[in-house]
C-alpha cells in the first residue's frame, strides 16, 4: 500500500501476520487550499492480508487505498484528508475482533470496510456498534449479519445499525445458483457439499432448499475440512450417488481440491459453488481440466461495465502489484460510501467534523446514493445493498467465462 509521506507506516509482525498502521492525529493532514491543516480522517481495511485467501484480501485493501487517494485528488472532501488503515484477519474470526478492537481505539477511524469473511463479521459487530463506528462490507453474503438469526423464518431484524454491505446476501446467490444449476444447466440430482463454516454451510442449505422446491433431487450431502487437502473419501460419495452435478459451499482452496478429486474418481460432472471459489486459484488449484464447473459471484463483470472503466484504469496506474480481484469494485464502492457519508456530515456542520462524527457517519450512510464502480450504490433498512445483480460464471478454455448475468428478485 503506498502512503504519503506524512504517514508514519509502523510495520509489526505478530504471528506471521502483516499489520499496516497508520499513525497520527485529525490535525496532521496535509494543507488545504486556503494554506491550513486538513483534518484527517482514517478508513480502516480488514481483511486476510495474508494466507490462502490473500488474493481476495489484497484486492479488498488496494480498492480502499485508491478511493482514499482519488478522494484526497479531488479534494471531495474540503477540509478533509482521508488515510487507511490496513489490518491483517487472516480469514480467522478471533484476529478479526483484535483487529476491531484495534481500529475503535484510533479515534480517527470514522468508518471500516471489510471482513471478507462472513464469520470473521460475526465476531466484529458488537465491537463496531459498542463504539458507534460504521463496517461496510464488500464480501459478506450471510443473511443474518443483517437481517437476524431468524430470517429463515420470515423474522427480520437488524441486529447492528453500524452494519452495512455492497454484496448481495446468500438469500439471493444460493437460489439463483440453484436456479441456474435446475433450469438452465438441465441438472436434476445433485451432490452437495460445504466446508462447515458460516459463509459455506449457510449458502449450501439455501442452495439445496430453493433446488428441491424447483424439483430436484439431493443424492447426498457431505462437508470437508477447511485447510485439509485430501478429499478422497467425499470424491467416491459423488461418484457412488450417481449425481448429475456437485455444488459446494466454501472457499477456492478447498473447492479446486475437491473438484479435482472428484473427477479423478470417475465423476464426471461439473462442480457448482458461489462467490467464494470464482478465483483463478480455483482452476489452478486442480490437475484435472475444470471445463464445465460453474460459480456464482454478485454483481455484474467489473470489466463489461461502463461504470467501473475508470476504475480500472485508475487501479492499473497505480501500479498495486495484486489484482483487484472479485471485490475490488465493490471494495472501491464501499470505502467510496464512507467517504460519502463523511462528506454529508461535514456538510451538515458548517464544513467541520462534529464531536459525534462517529454516529453521523453512521446515520448518512444510510442515506448515501451514488453511481458506483458496480452501479448504483445504496442501502435497505437492513443495511444490505439494493443491488442484486448476480452473474453465473463458467470455466472455458481454462478460465472463468460469464455466461448469464440477471437481477434476481426473491
Amino acid at each position: 500500500m503506498r502512503h504519503r509521506s506524512l504517514l508514519i507506516l509502523t510495520t509489526v509482525i505478530t504471528t506471521g501476520a502483516l499489520t499496516l498502521t497508520a499513525c497520527g492525529s485529525r490535525d496532521g493532514g496535509s494543507k488545504d487550499n486556503s494554506g491550513g491543516k486538513k483534518t484527517v480522517v482514517v478508513i480502516g481495511v480488514d481483511a486476510p492480508l495474508t494466507g490462502s485467501l490473500s488474493a481476495l484480501g489484497q484486492g479488498i485493501k488496494n480498492s480502499v487505498d485508491l478511493a482514499a487517494k482519488t478522494a484526497n485528488k479531488n479534494n471531495e472532501v474540503p477540509g478533509i484528508e482521508f488515510k487507511v488503515e490496513a489490518l491483517d484477519d487472516q480469514a480467522v474470526p478471533a484476529s478479526g475482533q483484535a483487529n476491531a478492537t484495534k481500529l475503535v481505539g484510533n479515534k480517527d477511524v470514522l468508518g471500516v470496510v471489510g471482513p471478507l469473511n462472513s464469520g470473521v463479521a460475526q465476531q466484529m459487530q458488537g465491537v463496531f456498534a459498542s463504539a458507534k463506528l460504521a463496517q461496510v462490507s464488500p464480501a459478506n453474503t450471510n443473511p443474518a449479519l443483517s437481517q437476524g438469526d431468524n430470517w429463515g423464518k420470515g423474522e427480520f431484524k437488524r441486529g447492528f445499525d453500524t452494519y452495512f454491505r455492497t454484496a448481495a446476501t446468500d438469500v439471493v446467490q444460493g437460489k439463483f445458483a440453484a436456479q441456474y444449476l435446475f433450469k438452465d444447466a438441465g441438472k436434476k440430482k445433485v451432490f452437495i457439499v460445504d466446508d462447515k463454516q458460516t459463509y459455506g454451510a449457510g449458502l449450501a442449505a439455501i442452495f439445496a432448499e430453493e433446488f428441491k422446491k424447483l424439483g430436484g433431487e439431493v443424492a447426498g450431502t457431505d462437508h470437508v475440512t477447511v485447510k485439509e487437502t485430501d478429499f478422497s473419501s467425499t470424491a467416491d460419495k459423488v461418484k457412488s450417488s450417481g449425481a448429475d452435478s456437485v455444488y459446494f459451499g466454501g472457499q477456492y482452496p478447498e473447492g479446486g481440491l475437491l473438484a479435482d478429486q472428484i473427477k479423478k474418481a470417475g465423476a464426471a460432472v461439473p462442480l457448482m459453488g458461489g462467490d467464494g471459489i470464482q478465483d483463478p486459484a480455483f482452476i489452478s488449484a486442480s490437475g484435472e481440466a475444470n471445463e464445465g464447473d460453474l460459480a456464482t459471484s454478485i454483481g455484474y463483470p467489473v470489466e463489461k461495465l461502463d461504470t467501473a472503466k475508470k476504475f480500472i484504469e485508475d487501479y492499473k496506474a497505480e501500479g498495486y502489484k495484486d489484482p483487484y480481484a472479485a471485490y475490488g469494485g465493490y471494495s472501491y464502492d464501499a470505502g467510496w460510501a464512507v467517504i460519502q457519508a463523511v462528506k454529508a456530515v461535514v456538510a451538515a456542520n458548517s464544513g467541520k467534523l462534529p464531536d459525534d462524527a462517529r454516529a453521523k457517519v453512521v446515520e448518512a450512510l444510510g442515506k448515501v446514493s451514488f453511481e458506483g464502480v458496480t452501479g448504483k450504490v445504496a442501502f435497505d433498512q437492513y443495511g444490505d445493498t439494493t443491488n442484486k445483480q448476480l452473474t453465473v460464471y463458467k470455466v472455458e478454455g481454462g478460465k472463468w467465462v460469464d455466461v448469464k448475468s440477471d437481477t434476481f428478485n426473491q
